[in-house]
């Protein structure tokens, strides 16, 4: 079965390499008995994987579980995997069956593994070791013949350096790592999926199915979807509802994405344990990269500003001390700039003004100019520019070249 029969059996939607590099390695590990270990941000279909993996083994004439862990209280899991005797709590009215023995020969999926209690997780490094494991009030051993696969949408690295998870597990669980990429690094993929979300819901709901414009695509596309498929679908379906046009302008999709850049920034929580934000700090970082960027390229103008039309008036050793000055400007002193202790005089300040004006035409025109030839496509354009996506896009809004 090729790559294509199995998006086709599955429903999977795109042709993103990230995609079809996972989809490739679940097939090539599906005839073995390995452990896999999948990632990726939520939403993103990583039970898909664990499904394509044991219907191409010769496990899948038998049981397939998927359990998860984060949706089962603490005091139960463990009764839940392994099973109990009857009399060993308050409610064990009788023996219980856990998912290890439902699924002996077959396939167990542990989604949100990372929500594991330790206590737990001693129980599960042993059945990966030996295949045994223990009912909850025995002390007799149980064997199991059981393929685990595990997702989470957590980072390992800080759950294992927190003391929250059992690095020892780990390894054994990520024997062969297959990671989702998040929706918005399968770009070409994004309108696949809204179109098929769109005729679904059309279905569905007895209605003809909600169309993009032409310019609006673009916007659906470079929207940072935190939430993913499953954030792209909801948006679908919420459009299709509510929206009595069929057509959608891009007008009529930005109601529905919000601006969302905000929401990613790190923020307190239990434990004020930092080391739980990884990819918010990775956003973090890049945010302030791109403004380091824009606060070099505004040192860039000032500085040939004061020096055509006011550091020529003055001694050769003063431009190299505002030149100084404009190089030392860090994000902590950028505010106290104009209290600066070594100043140039300005006196020609409708010159300035009026060389500002002219930049400005000419920063916009250049922008309009790469927009054309790059079919509005903002990514392109960007590149060609030498400035970040996020720059363009704020400068597209200042100058009102939004299309």
């Amino acid at each position: 079965m090729n790559i294509q029969e199995i998006k086709q059996k599955f429903g999977i939607i795109g042709n993103s390499e990230g995609l079809n590099r996972a989809i490739d390695i679940a097939t090539q590990v599906a005839p073995t008995d390995i452990s896999v270990l999948i990632t990726g941000e939520s939403g993103v279909g990583k039970e898909k994987i664990p499904q394509i993996i044991h219907s191409l083994s010769k496990r899948k004439l038998n049981t397939y579980i998927a359990v998860n862990c984060g949706a089962i209280p603490e005091g139960t899991i463990d009764s839940e995997l392994f099973g109990h005797i009857k009399g060993s709590f308050t409610s064990a009215n009788s023996d219980r069956k856990g998912y290890f023995e439902e699924t002996n020969n077959g396939t167990i999926f542990l989604d949100e593994v990372a929500e594991l209690p330790l206590s737990t997780q001693v129980r599960l490094l042993r059945v990966l070791e030996s295949g045994e494991y223990m009912k909850v009030g025995s002390s007799k051993i149980e064997k199991t013949n059981v393929r685990i696969i595990a997702a989470t949408n957590e980072n390992f690295t800080n759950s294992i350096s927190s003391g929250k998870f059992r690095e020892d597990l780990y390894y054994r669980l990520n024997t062969v790592p297959i990671h989702l990429p998040p929706l918005r690094e399968r770009k070409q993929d994004i309108f696949l999926l809204f179109r098929k979300f769109a005729a679904d819901f059309a279905e569905n709901y007895k209605m003809p199915a909600i169309k993009l414009t032409e310019d609006a695509i673009p916007l659906l596309e470079n929207y940072y979807w935190s939430g993913n498929i499953r954030q792209l679908k909801n948006i679908t379906e919420q459009i299709s509802i509510i929206e009595e046009k069929r057509i959608i302008t891009p007008e009529i999709l930005r109601k529905y994405l919000v601006e969302n850049i905000v929401q990613k920034l790190p923020a307190l929580a239990k434990n004020n344990n930092y080391q739980d934000f990884a990819s918010e700090r990775e956003i973090l970082y890049k945010i302030l990269f791109d403004l380091k960027k824009d606060v070099n390229d505004l040192k860039f103008l000032v500085n040939n500003i004061i020096n055509k039309d006011e550091i020529s008036k003055h001694s050769d050793s003063e431009p190299k001390i505002f030149q100084t000055n404009l190089e030392n400007i860090s994000f902590e002193n950028i505010s106290n700039f104009h209290s600066t202790k070594t100043r140039v005089p300005i006196e020609n300040t409708d010159d300035i003004a009026e060389e500002v004006l002219s930049l400005a035409e000419q920063e916009k025109d250049s922008i309009s100019k790469s927009l054309d030839r790059n079919n509005n496509n903002r990514k392109l354009a960007s590149k060609e520019l030498g400035i970040s996506e996020r720059t363009l896009y704020r400068k597209i809004k200042e100058y009102n070249l939004i299309r």
